[in-house]
C-alpha cells in the first residue's frame, strides 16, 4: 500500500519541527559553538544587558546560560519529536490519551537517542567536551517539557469534556 501525496506532506509537515531542531543540534554541535565562541558573543550582549561582570562570575553564568540552553533546546525538539509521532499515529489512536501513553514515550527515547548521540560526537572535537551529564540535563528537559504537555492537554481535556455535559441553555424570545 502506497502513502498518499497529501498524506506524505501531512508527515513531512509535522515532522518538520523535529527536523529543524535536529538541525538546529547538528549546527551546535560543532566547534563554532563550543563555550570558548559563545562565550565570545554571549558576553558582550550580557554586558549590554546587565552591565560589566567579573570572570570569575561570567563563568559560572556563562555556564548556566549553556546548560538552560541544552535543558530548554532539547525540550523543544521532544516536543517536535512528539509531533511527528502523533501525527504519525494518529490513525490508529483508540483515545487521546492512548496516544499521548504511545507517543510521549517515543519522542523521549528519540531525544535521548539524539543527545546520547551529540555527545559521543562532540568527543571526537578537541574544543568540545562530551559528558554524560549533559545527556541527562538535556533528557530532564524533555521529561518537564512533556510534563507541561500533559498538564495543559489534561486541563484541554477537562474543559471539553465539561462544555459537552453543560446542557444547552435555550434563548427566551419572550421580552
Amino acid at each position: 500500500m502506497s502513502i498518499q501525496p497529501r498524506t506524505r506532506l501531512y508527515l513531512f509537515l509535522h515532522w518538520l519541527p523535529a527536523m529543524i531542531g535536529i538541525a538546529v543540534i547538528l549546527i551546535e554541535s560543532t566547534e563554532l559553538m563550543s563555550a570558548q565562541n559563545t562565550g565570545e558573543f554571549l558576553l558582550p550582549l550580557w554586558i549590554k544587558l546587565f552591565g560589566p561582570i567579573t570572570p570569575e562570575h561570567w563563568s559560572v553564568v556563562h555556564h548556566i546560560i549553556r546548560k538552560t540552553g541544552h535543558f530548554v533546546g532539547y525540550g523543544l525538539v521532544s516536543l517536535g519529536f512528539f509531533e511527528g509521532w502523533r501525527a504519525t499515529f494518529k490513525g490508529r489512536a483508540r483515545s487521546r490519551g492512548w496516544l499521548f501513553a504511545l507517543v510521549a514515550p517515543l519522542a523521549m527515547i528519540s531525544t535521548l537517542s539524539l543527545a546520547s548521540w551529540d555527545e559521543w560526537h562532540q568527543s571526537f572535537l578537541p574544543d568540545r567536551t562530551s559528558k554524560i551529564s549533559d545527556v541527562g540535563i538535556d533528557f530532564s528537559g524533555a521529561v518537564v517539557a512533556h510534563l507541561i504537555l500533559l498538564l495543559i492537554l489534561v486541563l484541554i481535556w477537562r474543559v471539553r469534556a465539561a462544555r459537552a455535559k453543560a446542557p444547552t441553555r435555550q434563548v427566551s424570545s419572550r421580552v
